[in-house]
């Protein structure tokens, strides 16, 4: 049965344990938060703490490869079913670019990689085309087909 009594002690004075990381992770980022604020370093769990600032670091780069993997299948539908072409299909391959771009901006240090993630996310664009049309992933290129200056171009959109 679930315990959802509300507790009086929700951060322990007591360093939390690998075990306590484990069992729940919110409540430890809170006690973490805490003891940074407070400057106790001595109190901090600095092997996980790490771990998750790495964690987030990874989150940013997974999130450009999915806008990547978005943007890129919609470029490839918008070219290869040009009698199905419509507003959202453009709306999706516009806001892509734009979140994109937003991330870039916010994340500087992610422009190196653009290129890579670019390749990376093309397996993820193929994917998404099979799913959502009737159209098999041997009847697209192997590789992207477009160059990095035109997926990122706000007026690119392939013939």
């Amino acid at each position: 049965m679930l315990d959802v009594s509300k507790s009086n002690n929700a951060y322990p004075s007591t360093r939390l344990t690998q075990d306590q990381y484990e069992q729940d992770f919110y409540a430890w980022t809170q006690k973490q938060a805490q003891l940074l604020r407070l400057g106790d370093l001595q109190g901090l769990d600095l092997e996980n703490l790490a771990e998750e600032i790495e964690s987030l670091g990874k989150q940013q780069k997974q999130e450009l490869r999915n806008r990547f993997g978005v943007l890129i299948g919609h470029l490839l539908k918008w070219e290869y079913q040009t009698q199905l072409r419509g507003k959202s299909w453009k709306i999706t391959i516009d806001l892509q670019r734009d979140e994109i771009g937003e991330l870039v901006n916010e994340n500087p240090s992610l422009k190196p990689y653009l290129e890579e993630a670019i390749a990376k996310s093309y397996k993820q664009a193929i994917a998404l085309v099979v799913k959502e049309t009737p159209l098999d992933k041997h009847d697209l290129p192997s590789q992207c087909p477009y160059s990095f200056d035109q997926v990122l171009d706000q007026d690119f959109y392939p013939d």
